[in-house]
């Protein structure tokens, strides 16, 4: 860990791009033409009318889909670290990354089980 001034261009560039951002949107919000028209304020889709309404029921079904996609994808992206280190720890590590992958395994398993996967 170096001392506390190297972190000072990363400290001066965060507080440069948080000074930058306020600055302009603040000009916007003052100079900015304010023109409300029914047009403007109506939604966009593709440059085409709404074909329905926007408020309608969404199945669970496809939430829960997404939340175990994301998931696994996160679980999959811990293992590109492990193999960096696998090399350098042994087989220890080896082991370490054998009871995640068993405890990935048997959410999967029980996800399976209880038809998570099943889209009717």
């Amino acid at each position: 860990m170096g001392t506390p001034l190297a972190f000072l261009p990363i400290l001066l560039m965060l507080m440069g791009a948080l000074v930058v951002g306020v600055v302009l949107l603040s000009l916007n919000a003052l100079l900015g033409r304010k023109i409300r028209t029914k047009r403007k304020l109506s939604p966009f889709e593709s440059g085409m009318p709404l074909l329905d309404d926007s408020h309608k029921r969404i199945s669970v079904k496809f939430f829960i889909v997404a939340m175990i996609f994301i998931l696994f994808d996160v679980e999959a992206a811990f293992l590109y670290p492990w193999a960096v280190v696998f090399r350098q720890g042994g087989w220890p590590v080896f082991v370490e990354m054998l009871v995640f992958v068993g405890v990935l395994f048997l959410g999967f398993a029980y996800l399976w089980k209880k038809g998570a996967f099943d889209w009717d």
